[in-house]
């Protein structure tokens, strides 16, 4: 909203009715944006308790969290660890990474594939039970 109020509508600013309703629009639009950034974590990359980003949630468990999922990309064999890194991480598509490490579309398609699988049985091995 603070972005809204820095740039009003060009216009009369007496009329209200027309503030409010742009107003409403402005909110509803950065609320939607919102909505959707939080949606592009691809889904299966990590588990789905790790993807909300609750504010009530304990600091100590998201550290705890976020080291296992460091930790299981560090067992990731390299080209692996690469395609996750640029598609998921650096938010690259196929045809970007598939560029930058030299290889064809298909075969980042594939080691994508195969290094979430990977990922999620390496965190599926290392949650702890409780």
């Amino acid at each position: 909203m603070l972005r809204a109020w820095a740039r009003p509508p060009q216009g009369d600013p007496e009329d209200e009715e027309r503030l409010l309703a742009w107003l409403y629009t402005v909110a509803r639009n950065l609320s939607v944006d919102m909505h959707r950034r939080d949606r592009s974590v691809p889904v299966g990359v990590v588990p789905s308790q790790l993807l909300h980003h609750a504010a009530d949630g304990d600091l100590a468990e998201r550290v705890v969290d976020r080291q296992a999922v460091r930790s299981a990309l560090t067992r990731l064999s390299e080209e692996h660890r690469e395609v996750i890194v640029r598609i998921h991480l650096r938010d690259r598509s196929g045809e970007e990474a598939a560029q930058e490490l030299g290889v064809p579309p298909g075969t980042v398609k594939s080691r994508t594939h195969y290094a979430l699988r990977a990922l999620r049985r390496e965190l599926a091995v290392r949650r702890p039970r409780g």
